[in-house]
């Protein structure tokens, strides 16, 4: 009997584990109850668990949580994530699962496989290795707060605790056995033209139009792809306060993205650079605020996280396909502190709608990977 046979998915205990922690309402920064059920759930499997500081340092009534689980095959630890949060609509979520094994929410909420799918595929993969008593390396799991507003929660962990050069983010939709080893940069900004309000009617001539000067503005910037590797949007404008008075104020909002970290940040500044002139131009001032969330990476080919990756997926004749997302996860914090690392597709399909659903086939597929990859030598 080889390994890969040895290693039993327990399918019902998987579907109940995903069914309780899909219902539990664990919307951004409110992750409490969650915490609370998966520091249990690692305790059960022999891990030793801390939480951190982090609910205190981003506004969250939940840190982030690190587990760790001695193995006994040589090398260094490898690392699993996922994320702790859902977003919204995620209060009173329930799932439901069709005779077809398709499962999805009962309705006026998204289902929560965004990231429970990811948080049991680990839990257990884990528990069907031990249960088996197949020799594992040593084991070190975090699971992050607010992961979907802008990975809020690994932002402030302490990276000190990861001893592992080995890391599988599980949070990408698709078919298990697709992993995502490029992510962007994403910047946020926000940009006001500051004008003079006067009466429309009476003095329409002694004010400064915002909205006038921001749509001239808007003409000047490119939006959508500005390259293959680079989006710009503009998602959305304010101004004025009255139909009779030339407003004052004109405010937009949008985000970069790209694959390399310096062409968003000359993005940022050539926006910055048309609101100084448009400002300067019409005898007036200007705002303008960016935010850097996410740092581009991409993960080389070589890393041992991909050959282990690929020869698991070989194991159970999954694709192994390496792919680019144009989106973030807590893998762009784990890049940025030096910790290769692939964002593992878990299965979930159409995420962030209440039409998200996946397939109890493929939780089961995904623990049978992580199983795969936590026995996995150097």
């Amino acid at each position: 009997m080889t390994k890969t046979e040895t290693k039993k998915v327990d399918g019902d205990k998987l579907y109940r584990e995903f069914e309780e922690l899909t219902a539990i309402d664990a919307l951004s920064f409110q992750e409490r109850e969650m915490a609370d059920r998966l520091t249990g759930k690692l305790q059960e499997l022999g891990f030793a668990v801390c939480e951190d500081e982090a609910g205190g340092q981003i506004g969250g009534n939940a840190g982030n949580l690190y587990g760790f689980l001695k193995g006994s095959l040589p090398g260094k630890p490898v690392l699993l994530s996922a994320h702790m949060d859902t977003v919204c609509p995620g209060i009173g979520k329930r799932a439901v699962l069709d005779k077809t094994g398709k499962i999805s929410s009962a309705g006026g909420t998204v289902l929560g496989a965004d990231d429970a799918a990811g948080i049991v595929e680990i839990l257990e993969g884990i528990r069907s290795v031990r249960k088996a008593g197949i020799p594992h390396r040593d084991i070190e799991v975090a699971f992050f707060a607010a992961e979907e507003r802008y990975t809020r929660g690994s932002s402030v962990f302490d990276y000190s605790k990861i001893k592992a050069d080995e890391a599988y983010v599980l949070d990408l939709s698709g078919p298990v056995g697709r992993a995502a080893y490029r992510a962007p940069t994403l910047i946020s900004f926000t940009a006001s033209i500051l004008g003079k309000s006067a009466h429309a009617g009476f003095e329409p001539e002694n004010g400064i139009h915002a909205i006038a000067i921001m749509g001239r503005i808007l003409t000047q910037i490119t939006q959508g792809h500005l390259d293959e590797e680079t989006t710009l949007n503009i998602g959305m404008i304010s101004g004025g306060t009255a139909a009779n008075i030339v407003p004052d104020k004109c405010t937009i909002e949008g985000e970069i993205r790209s694959f390399r970290h310096e062409r968003a940040l000359q993005c940022a500044q050539e926006i910055r650079r048309i609101f100084e002139e448009a400002a300067e131009a019409e005898g007036t001032s200007f705002e303008f605020d960016d935010t850097i969330w996410l740092e581009a990476y991409e993960t080389e080919r070589n890393e041992r996280c991909v050959r282990h990756f690929q020869e698991a997926c070989a194991d159970l004749k999954l694709s192994g396909e390496l792919v680019q997302t144009f989106g973030g996860s807590d893998n762009n914090s784990l890049a940025k502190h030096h910790i290769p690392g692939l964002v593992l597709s878990c299965g979930m399909q159409q995420a962030h709608s209440e039409q998200e659903y996946i397939m109890r086939k493929d939780l089961e597929t995904g623990a049978k990977l992580i199983a795969e990859l936590i026995t996995k030598g150097e």
